[in-house]
């Protein structure tokens, strides 16, 4: 994908996106469900998401899909509190409005922030998990409204059953096939009350959410050697649903922490544009970030993070803002030598288009690595249970366990793993990135690469149901291949589509599910000629599984 002229620099007026125009079509514009499928409730590895202005993130969405949680909690047995959470989008803030009509007219118990602020998604797991600690009836459960890092004209909704963490299929199926039906029949089923009257209903509990959290932070991360070493910490939520956190967690733990930007803007007008010239929050873009990464020089550590505060971006002033990569790798060796609460037994999860170097680092330690397909539902049970001590992938999105060895969160927690990166520097002197440096003198240096090639629906489809026995090829980039993959080694799921490795190097291809198109992930420890090398061959299997079956 060529550069945009604009990436990186303020968003020119003609680009800002028309928030009343937008408003207006998720009240007027209806989805036409049975003329046009992609109107349809779809659920994803992240809840279901769209756009007012293309029919498919509108109010009869949401009523859907909250009538369908409601039905599905009711044939699951779940009759805890429900905790309700909305990013600063502005169709969060219209669908949090839907969501409370149709959840309190079922008689659900609401849960949510006082003062109608908002609530980050590893916010609303840790009340779940802090809610369902020892009990097993009256389980809670929850909604987070969010599109994640995705433009300002999206729109998101997404479940956390009663484990914390992102739905598996098995619930997100149900909920999608019932939210359909409601559609395809008109709303008939949907029961829903006037917002005035659900918000001042007994059902509806405004609560604190942000005390509880902070309160429980010094037992994850070591607040208090971060407080000591006096690191000067940088914050720019983007525009986020923690803007309201970071103030609070400075001043509860004493923290040299600044946060840069204060602005919540429905538009993000003041975000830098990304690499293809669209507004978009995503923190592990360097032009996204250009304004942090600005002020790089002028702190220790800046954090960034998305709308939701799922995701993190972590920038030193020795190297600007790390990939997302090289971060994990680095703070998994970290924690692996300074969490001596934790057991011996715990594994290490990633997905499997995560770095190699993370797959290094814990074999050099004597771990054990879990590695899943893309997606963090994977993770879930094994935080759950605090089996997995770390999970993460490759999108910027991770969770660790307490210091005590205990779970956490079972969603991605941006918040922690940003204070992580000041717990590294306080604890041992040397910035997460001066320390991923190290980290490739013992282990290799990798570079990684993601890239989109066309495929058509045919090509995609051959491509997830590859059969491994058909391979015939030997070598990949002048090396042998050790492993042909179509699931994954940890818990043998299918990745809809295949991994193939060699001892230098990796590569991994899987169909999109939205786009005329598959992604190809690769990773070489050698250099930039293996690199593309690797690019050609991997080109090249997949054309041979195109030639053989389509």
């Amino acid at each position: 994908m060529a550069l945009h002229p604009l990436a990186g620099q303020p968003i020119p007026a003609e680009l800002v996106p028309n928030i009343s125009r937008l408003m207006t079509a998720y009240y007027v514009l209806e989805p036409d469900v049975q003329q046009f499928p992609e109107h349809k409730v779809s659920f994803g590895t992240s809840g279901h998401r769209g756009s007012a202005l293309k029919q498919t993130f509108n109010e009869p969405h949401v009523l859907a899909i909250c009538q369908a949680i409601a039905d599905y909690r009711k044939q699951q047995g779940i009759t805890g509190p429900l905790f309700l959470g909305k990013d600063t989008h502005a169709l969060s803030e219209a669908a949090f409005a839907t969501a409370l009509e149709v959840l309190i007219a079922n008689k659900i118990q609401v849960c949510i922030q006082q003062d109608l602020g908002y609530t980050p998604t590893p916010v609303i797991s840790h009340a779940i998990l802090g809610q369902n600690k020892g009990k097993t009836t009256q389980l809670a459960d929850g909604i987070v409204i969010t599109p994640s890092h995705n433009p300002p004209e999206d729109g998101g909704i997404k479940y956390n059953p009663p484990h914390g963490g992102p739905a598996d299929t098995d619930a997100t199926d149900w909920i999608e096939q019932r939210a359909n039906a409601l559609l395809d029949q008109d709303l008939d089923g949907v029961k829903m009350m006037p917002y005035q009257l659900a918000l001042a209903s007994g059902y509806c509990q405004h609560i604190d959410y942000i005390q509880h959290y902070v309160d429980d932070l010094e037992n994850v991360v070591d607040m208090a050697a971060i407080a000591k070493a006096n690191i000067r910490i940088a914050v720019d939520p983007m525009g986020g649903s923690g803007i309201a956190y970071w103030p609070r967690i400075a001043e509860r733990y004493g923290l040299n922490l600044t946060v840069v930007n204060d602005k919540v803007d429905a538009a993000f007008a003041f975000m830098p544009l990304d690499k293809d010239g669209k507004i978009r929050m995503d923190c592990s873009s360097a032009y996204a970030m250009a304004n942090l990464i600005q002020l790089k020089n002028q702190y220790d550590i800046a954090i960034g993070n998305d709308p939701d505060f799922d995701r993190h971006g972590i920038v030193t002033a020795s190297g600007g803002l790390m990939n997302p990569n090289h971060y994990l790798a680095t703070a998994i060796n970290y924690l692996l030598a300074n969490r001596p609460g934790w057991s011996t037994d715990l594994a290490i999860g990633k997905t499997l288009v995560s770095s190699a170097l993370i797959d290094r680092v814990v074999a050099s330690r004597g771990c054990q690595l879990y590695e899943v397909p893309v997606g963090f539902k994977w993770f879930v049970e094994g935080l759950h249970q605090a089996k997995l001590a770390f999970a993460g992938e490759e999108s910027a999105g991770a969770s660790f366990l307490r210091l005590d060895g205990t779970v956490w969160s079972t969603d991605k927690d941006g918040f922690i793993l940003g204070l992580l990166a000041a717990e590294m520097l306080a604890k041992t002197g040397v910035d997460p990135y001066q320390q991923y440096q190290a980290l490739t003198r013992e282990l290799g240096a990798p570079l990684y690469q993601r890239i989109d090639v066309a495929a058509s629906l045919e090509q995609k489809t051959a491509l997830k149901k590859l059969d491994v026995n058909s391979v015939s090829q030997t070598h990949l980039a002048g090396d042998e291949i050790v492993s042909v993959q179509t699931s994954a080694s940890g818990n043998k799921a299918d990745i809809g589509g295949v991994k193939v490795a060699t001892r230098n190097g990796w590569f991994a291809a899987r169909p999109s599910g939205t786009e005329a198109s598959y992604k190809i992930y690769l990773e070489s420890f050698v250099d930039q000629a293996h690199l593309l090398q690797l690019e050609q061959d991997a080109k090249n299997f997949v054309n041979n599984v195109f030639s053989a079956n389509t």
